[in-house]
């Protein structure tokens, strides 16, 4: 279903490698940069260029990349709650994704994720390959050079980063303005925006 304010537009709906509905290939790297690549690829064989691109979390992250990659596919950024720094391992006791090895994750460290986190991220999380996330978590870690938020501060074309009110206060808030980036706190949202509050992520998506 497309929301009134976004209706009236070509769609693309993009489930990143070894996510959703995609393929899972066993050689990929899954960074963020593979990402961005692929992405772009996936753009290139729909004939698109100058989308508005909508990227949520990790997928902010690789919209940022590809923006800055690929400038020829990009003409707009609509991000909530994008990753823009390297993810910290977990602290110490906490168990995550990047508490196990590969190997470790597969055989039953998803399993044991599946079951300690919300409904939502489950919801999703089970329909990722265990490699793909695995190694997703690992690129996010590691994040890019230079950071995705440095990427984004310097990138040319109109920006617009929704935060939830829900959420944690966002980092060098006031830095991201001053470099042009649109930041939009959502009411009644959490990191879920488009789910928490579908209307205001639709209003706010639209606007420049």
């Amino acid at each position: 279903m497309t929301l009134p304010p976004l209706a009236g537009r070509r769609t693309l709906m993009v489930d990143l490698l070894g996510f959703g509905l995609s393929d899972r290939p066993a050689d990929f790297a899954y960074r963020i940069e593979d990402h961005a690549e692929a992405l772009g690829a996936a753009l290139d064989s729909a004939g698109v260029t100058g989308a508005e691109v909508i990227g949520h979390s990790m997928g902010g992250a690789v919209s940022i990349v590809l923006a800055s990659q690929r400038p020829d596919l990009v003409s707009r950024l609509v991000l909530a709650e994008p990753v823009l720094d390297p993810v910290p391992p977990p602290a110490p006791g906490a168990v995550g994704v990047t508490s196990f090895s590969e190997a470790e994750f597969a055989a039953d460290g998803m399993a044991q994720i599946l079951a300690q986190v919300g409904p939502l991220w489950a919801a999703t999380m089970r329909l990722a390959g265990p490699a793909a996330l695995h190694r997703s978590a690992f690129g996010l870690r590691a994040g890019t050079t230079p950071t995705t938020r440095k990427l984004l501060m310097e990138l040319p074309i109109p920006r617009t980063l929704m935060v939830g009110s829900l959420s944690q206060p966002l980092t060098g808030r006031s830095e991201l303005e001053a470099a042009g980036v649109r930041v939009v706190t959502i009411p009644d949202a959490g990191h879920n925006i488009m789910l928490d509050n579908p209307d205001a992520f639709a209003d706010q998506a639209r606007e420049r």
